[in-house]
């Protein structure tokens, strides 16, 4: 895995140390595929206004070029929110995990695997592979097919109806990129089976990135007993900087809130 070091400003990783009695509950909050932290700070900002110790992390190859995305795969971003899990419990005594488009495929992974995940939360996350006309062909093309543009690979340029809201995604997607993480969802719905903490799915009605039926999977095949479901009846695939922004952080806020007080009480 090779990446530049530094991030695009408002790109970058971003933590803060709780407060209070709410310190000690840890939040890593996971941005989508080829995305940043500008789709995810903002939550992570509501979250330590409530007094949690927050950590958005920002994964490998993403904020930087889409040629230092290429370096990397599924098995490495996994790795790196594994590794903000482990620091957060050396300080922290427990992690709630938050996370968006492919973030949220990575922290139903993890919780699936891990008893010391006390709550999850996933927005519009991604479970199944995609419908494509390049699958099929996937293959052969990963050994002539550098990059492509993220139409070819069923994502628009800019998923949120909010005018004048961009998310700022790569423009170009790494092709062996994208099939490490269609070849890893099979093993995350899996995990589902195993996913006992709280969950909550925050989903769109209408996203053209993320078919919303991921999320009645993850519903239907998650085992926890504490299911939340929130719907974005008027955004598209980045909910949390759309129309109904403060509702999303709203429904993370309170889920959040609620975790600590069941960890604690």
């Amino acid at each position: 895995m090779t990446t530049s070091t530094s991030a695009h400003p408002g790109a970058e990783a971003w933590q803060a140390q709780g407060r209070g009695d709410r310190a000690g509950t840890a939040v890593v909050v996971v941005h989508g595929y080829t995305g940043n932290p500008k789709a995810t700070r903002p939550l992570g900002e509501v979250l330590h206004a409530e007094g949690f110790t927050v950590d958005v992390v920002r994964l490998p190859g993403h904020g930087t070029t889409t040629r230092d995305l290429a370096g990397t795969r599924y098995a490495d971003w996994r790795t790196t929110v594994t590794a903000a899990v482990d620091g957060a419990l050396r300080t922290c005594d427990r992690v709630v995990l938050v996370g968006h488009s492919m973030g949220g495929t990575l922290v139903l992974d993890l919780a699936g695997h891990r008893a010391d995940i006390v709550a999850v939360a996933a927005i519009n996350p991604l479970v199944v592979e995609p419908p494509n006309p390049l699958a099929k062909a996937a293959p052969v093309l990963k050994y002539l097919v550098r990059s492509m543009p993220r139409q070819a690979a069923g994502m628009p340029p800019n998923d949120i109806a909010r005018p004048g809201v961009e998310e700022d995604a790569y423009a170009m997607v790494p092709f062996r990129s994208t099939l490490s993480l269609v070849e890893a969802l099979p093993r995350v719905r899996e995990g589902l089976a195993t996913l006992t903490a709280p969950l909550l799915l925050v989903t769109s009605r209408v996203d053209h990135t993320v078919d919303p039926g991921n999320s009645d999977i993850v519903a239907a095949e998650a085992a926890t007993a504490d299911l939340r479901r929130v719907w974005a009846e008027r955004s598209f695939h980045v909910p949390q900087l759309d129309w109904e922004q403060a509702d999303v952080e709203e429904a993370v806020r309170a889920f959040v809130v609620d975790a600590h007080d069941a960890a604690t009480g």
